[in-house]
């Protein structure tokens, strides 16, 4: 007899969070286009200027959140814990380093990395090893190594992009396994079945039948994409508010610096939001007038975090833990920029 009462409440609560994040989103795009009504320029041509660039990051952004929602159907189906047990080493290092790499098995960007992290988190993945797929994956794939392949060659921007994607990611992921727990790091929602990364004390999950599987596989993606499609539309709001104030033309006129230009290139991986799928191509324009050091900086801190990704972040993560998967990666690929610029002869 309470199922119903039980059900209703949760359909209001979700209605109001939905229109709570509407509000939100709308506020948001208020306040962007009163600020650029008030730059003294031509509002129409600013309002398509905003308007190219929003539906420019979300258009490309959402067949890769697709992607990935639909890869977390699949693992909600068809992996057990047992399998992550089997998959993912004991030894805390090796697991880590295992996570690194996982982006081979699971190719998704950005976009669609954090869906399929929060479904392996219920399926028993340790918190670490999750947090450095999360920081790796966007890179470490057979998609981005073909297109960064095809706009850079065989050279130092190829190898320096993933030798230092795989050493930060591999670093801040043995950060949270020796000094974090779960339910310190993760939303309750996901820290639940992580339960310490102790794959024994998970319930016993058996895998659906194909069709059944394939059904349900539908079913959760579409909640999720929904779910973590919020997200992408204020973090492309964001990215475009950010992309249509800050003139591009001033940023550029700093990359010269040994030290600026990496900064530089980090402010506008973040604030550019591009998907690591097509950023070399953009890199690609930066070269000769950036140094070497800040576009493997860009490359390697833009895929782990950017402004929609981060709002992304938080339906995983509490918040203290999304400032420390931003602020980490982002000095580390800084001081490694900056080393190269420093010492290294490109």
């Amino acid at each position: 007899m309470t199922a119903q009462p039980e059900s209703n409440a949760r359909d209001v609560k979700r209605f109001f969070r939905r229109s709570l994040w509407t509000v939100t989103g709308l506020a948001l795009l208020a306040a962007v286009l009163a600020a650029v009504l008030g730059t003294g320029n031509d509002a129409g041509t600013i309002l398509s200027i905003f308007s190219t660039r929003f539906l420019g990051i979300f258009i490309e952004a959402v067949p890769f959140l697709l992607l990935g929602t639909f890869v977390s159907g699949i693992i909600d189906s068809f992996l057990t814990p047992d399998d992550v047990a089997r998959i993912i080493p004991r030894n805390p290092f090796l697991a880590t380093l295992t996570g690194a790499f996982m982006g081979f098995a699971f190719p998704v960007c950005e976009c669609g990395v954090v869906p399929v992290v929060r479904r392996l988190f219920n399926k028993g993945l340790p918190m670490w090893v999750g947090v450095t797929f999360l920081l790796a994956a966007p890179v470490m794939n057979p998609v981005v190594l073909v297109s960064t392949y095809v706009a850079f060659g065989f050279g130092p921007v190829l190898v320096g992009r993933f030798a230092l994607t795989l050493l930060i990611s591999v670093a801040v992921g043995l950060v949270f396994a020796l000094g974090a727990k779960p339910q310190d790091v993760l939303r309750p929602r996901a820290a639940l079945p992580v339960l310490g990364g102790a794959a024994d004390t998970l319930p016993v999950a058996a895998r659906k039948p194909f069709i059944t599987g394939m059904r349900d596989a539908l079913q959760h993606a579409g909640d999720e994409f929904f779910e973590m499609g919020r997200y992408l539309i204020i973090g492309s709001l964001l990215a475009a508010g950010m992309q249509t104030l800050v003139s591009q033309e001033v940023l550029l006129a700093l990359g010269r610096g040994p030290v600026v230009s990496v900064i530089v290139m980090e402010a506008l991986a973040f604030l550019l939001s591009v998907c690591s799928t097509v950023d070399a191509f953009l890199a690609l324009a930066f070269v000769g007038t950036f140094t070497t050091g800040s576009i493997i900086a860009f490359l390697t801190f833009g895929p782990m975090v950017d402004i929609k990704s981060t709002l992304m972040f938080l339906g995983v993560f509490k918040r203290r833990t999304v400032l420390y998967l931003i602020v980490l990666p982002m000095l580390m690929a800084l001081l490694a920029g900056v080393w190269l610029n420093l010492n290294v002869a490109f």
